[in-house]
């Protein structure tokens, strides 16, 4: 299994990029064309990409401005079934924003290229968004 971690700075406070980590209508707004997301321990996380692939997990932990812990998987890729991996991000701000720490768990060691082309391409969607830009149309990683 691998461990992936990533960092992004963004040039927002916490408050501002844990809203983009919680709520359905910011969230697509940088990864996805749909998504669906109760942020409560329990709660459903539900994210539909815009090459059609669902994502599906749920929340585990929010702590607000500070972390979100959600699980992860694909309900049509078999090599990462639905909440089968487990993501944290956690916020801290810094004297420009907010420095973002992305680990992803429990990766099956074939699919942590892919994982990680995805969250080093939509990591940074994240930062514009957050900062009041509007990102490129996406076309997916890779």
């Amino acid at each position: 299994m691998t461990e992936i971690v990533l960092e992004q700075r963004i040039a927002a406070p916490p408050s501002t990029v844990y809203r983009y980590l919680t709520e359905s209508d910011r969230w697509k707004l940088w990864q996805g064309a749909d998504a669906k997301l109760d942020p409560r321990p329990g709660g459903i996380f539900s994210m539909i990409m815009g090459n059609g692939m669902n994502a599906r997990g749920q929340f585990v932990e929010l702590v607000p401005h500070e972390r979100v812990v959600f699980t992860w998987g694909w309900i049509d890729q078999p090599g990462i079934p639905p909440g089968s991996t487990t993501v944290e991000v956690v916020l801290s701000a810094t004297d420009d924003g907010t420095l973002l720490v992305l680990t992803h768990r429990s990766i099956p060691d074939e699919e942590s290229a892919m994982q990680q082309m995805g969250w080093l391409h939509y990591l940074p969607r994240l930062a514009i968004v957050a900062a009041g830009g509007s990102p490129e149309p996406d076309t997916g990683p890779g």
